[in-house]
């Protein structure tokens, strides 16, 4: 089967991280991002994965590559506009080699959901479409997705009061399609699979399977780290060799923590960084070449590659500091500061 990844989009919640790179590339852990999603896919079997992607995206192809061997080869196919969330799936029928059934995933979830159980619901149907959908305990900050007794979609709800929640079941971002839905996707401008595609298919074979496991939105810093640690912390299923216990660290090649240093717990040091004396780094992820200087703190943050805090400051739990930025010595750094790549915070 094939696996169409929405990939375009800027990434603009994990700003400034996603101003020098896109955000399926950021790093999460040990690896981009989206590898995560080519490695859950390739374990249901997907032979191939084709990126729909626009923002940056030849850093993408950079980071990800044309697939390795006995994993799903990667194929690249480039919006010149942005085309929303259903747009760039006929984008790649238009351009060749797509399938009369296939998957969609939105680029940007983290998840170990069984697409096997999604697959076989959808044949069992005999569906136009199939949605994965995944219970939540505050559905107010998605669309609600409301079923029948036979599973088929009825109708969907878009941030609801409390007072009309009627389900816990939200758009998991992964569905089975038949080609045919391409005949609903006009060409030539953005269109929204959720609210012009979906709604069209009530009643014609749209369909819903609920699925049970770990799934998660990385869109917001602070999705990103609890992403991090549920991974470390093997709350989702990944081939992460480091991941163990609750507050478990990663340190990759080449770093150096000194005599007096404090890493840890929750904390990934990318390869190349350095953590000086009496310095404190916890619960925060430091991309590759990160420096923390003497007596220095970093809690519940997030570095992009190269930072440099200098000695004596802190980086309060929930800053976001951009590649090559530089912290003053002595500085404090707010927790809802976002420092853009390249800048100094003094």
């Amino acid at each position: 089967m094939q696996a169409i990844v929405l990939a375009g989009g800027e990434g603009t919640r994990l700003r400034p991280l996603t101003l020098s790179r896109p955000k399926p590339a950021l790093r999460l852990v040990d690896r981009p991002f989206i590898q995560f999603m080519v490695d859950w896919l390739g374990h249901y079997g997907v032979s191939e994965v084709i990126i729909a992607c626009g923002f940056r995206a030849e850093l993408l192809r950079r980071a990800l590559g044309e697939g390795a061997d006995g994993a799903p080869t990667i194929r690249y196919v480039e919006e010149t506009e942005p085309l929303g969330t259903a747009g760039p799936i006929r984008l790649v029928a238009e351009q060749g080699g797509l399938g009369e059934r296939f998957l969609v995933l939105n680029g940007d979830v983290l998840t170990d959901l069984d697409l096997t159980e999604l697959i076989h619901a959808h044949e069992r149907t005999g569906a136009t479409g199939t949605l994965a959908l995944y219970p939540v305990a505050d559905p107010t900050s998605y669309g609600l997705v409301l079923t029948g007794e036979d599973d088929a979609v009825e109708s969907f709800l878009e941030k609801p009061d409390p007072e009309d929640i009627a389900t816990d079941e939200i758009s998991a971002g992964a569905y089975v399609l038949e080609s045919g839905v391409l005949d609903l996707i006009p060409e030539g401008r953005a269109v929204s699979i959720e609210r012009e595609v979906f709604p069209r298919l009530v009643g014609r074979g749209l369909y819903g399977r609920r699925l049970e496991g770990y799934w998660m939105d990385i869109g917001t810093p602070e999705r990103y780290l609890q992403a991090s640690w549920d991974i470390l912390e093997r709350r989702v299923e990944t081939d992460v060799e480091a991941a163990g216990v609750e507050g478990a660290v990663l340190v990759e090649d080449g770093c150096e923590i000194a005599a007096g240093a404090k890493v840890g717990p929750r904390v990934v040091l990318g390869s190349g960084s350095r953590v000086a004396e009496n310095a404190v780094v916890t619960g925060s992820v430091l991309d590759s070449g990160c420096v923390v200087g003497e007596n220095a703190s970093v809690r519940d943050a997030i570095l992009a590659p190269a930072v440099d805090v200098g000695a004596g400051a802190t980086v309060l739990a929930g800053a976001v500091i951009g590649e090559g930025a530089t912290v003053a010595a002595g500085a404090t750094v707010a927790g809802d500061a976002r420092v853009p790549p390249g800048k100094a915070a003094s």
